[in-house]
């Protein structure tokens, strides 16, 4: 005899399963662009809201590559695909790392001795500005990486009832070493022990010959690389881009970012999968206009019980 539990109709447990899987390849998304929210504010403790819109940017300039540079020439078999991904995410990723660098240089360190409510609101107006140039440059409206995807949307599964695409592996398969690779550097590298020190204490650090600002300025890179990686991944899985989405994908990052405890990497990725399992969720079970209210109600509870997040440290602070 056959128990209840596994007689329930195979469809609902196919349904169930394959939005667990659309959850887990968009919260890999959400946690790409996390990853680069914590990096930075593990060492200054600054929220630059304007990581999103980078993310956004990056991703036009991966499209400018591939229709103008004419670098979508080499997406015309399996091997030319591979290096097509390999050479999009060098080249964004660098010029990405270029402007956060640059962002830092310019805008945040002058700030760094001011009050923190004046760097905060910086990255606010470097958000809109960033936004901006988003609308100027796509006449503010969406724009596609070709009518053909770039990675096969395929069913791995063929006929089966769940859907597997090469996208869903990409993402998941790209984000986790990503996160792997940053715990090991920030452990054991030079320049990660520097970020560690400096952000246990920018003085101290100073004190025993850590340049802080060359620290820092290397952080914001590694951060402005994580957005070009996470660009050129978000406009090949979504395969559409707007001015806008720097915004929206952006706060579900930084949400994902504070459930997991922010300045945590493992945390990141584990927060962009709740979220991204969450929203799958709420959007095949209920509605998608409740997916954001219920993400940030759960947002609300972690933060009541676990205020410092999932991962967090729970430490007090000298006022």
């Amino acid at each position: 005899m056959i128990p209840t539990l596994l007689a329930v109709d195979s469809s609902a447990w196919q349904i169930f399963v394959q939005h667990c899987v659309t959850g887990l390849a968009n919260g890999m998304l959400f946690a790409l662009i996390a990853l680069g929210y914590t990096m930075v504010y593990g060492i200054v403790e600054l929220v630059n809201f304007a990581h999103g819109d980078l993310v956004m940017l990056g991703s036009f300039f991966a499209l400018f590559c591939i229709s103008t540079l004419g670098f979508g020439a080499l997406g015309s078999s399996t091997a030319g695909t591979v290096l097509l991904l390999v050479i999009l995410i060098a080249v964004t990723a660098t010029a990405a790392a270029l402007v956060n660098w640059l962002n830092d240089r310019i805008v945040y360190r002058p700030l760094r001795k001011a009050p923190r409510l004046a760097p905060l609101v910086s990255a606010i107006g470097i958000s809109f500005v960033f936004m901006n140039i988003g609308s100027a440059i796509s006449g503010a409206r969406p724009a596609s990486f070709g009518q053909n995807d770039l990675v096969s949307n395929v069913n791995l599964l063929g006929d089966y009832g769940i859907y597997i695409t090469m996208k869903d592996v990409m993402v998941i398969g790209i984000t986790i070493p990503i996160m792997i690779a940053l715990t090991l550097f920030v452990k054991h590298a030079k320049l990660g022990k520097a970020m560690r020190a400096t952000a246990q204490d920018p003085v101290a650090s100073q004190l025993m010959g850590i340049p802080s600002d060359r620290v820092i300025g290397a952080t914001f890179a590694i951060g402005g690389a994580l957005a070009g990686a996470a660009s050129v991944m978000f406009g090949v899985y979504i395969n559409q881009i707007s001015f806008t989405m720097g915004y929206t994908n952006g706060l579900y990052a930084f949400t994902a970012a504070v459930v997991g405890g922010i300045g945590k990497l493992p945390g990141a990725v584990i927060g962009g999968i709740l979220i991204g399992l969450i929203r799958s969720m709420v959007s095949g079970y209920f509605e998608e206009r409740w997916a954001t209210a219920i993400i940030f109600a759960v947002l609300v509870l972690i933060l009541v019980f676990r205020p410092a997040g999932l991962l967090g440290d729970r430490r007090r602070e000298k006022v």
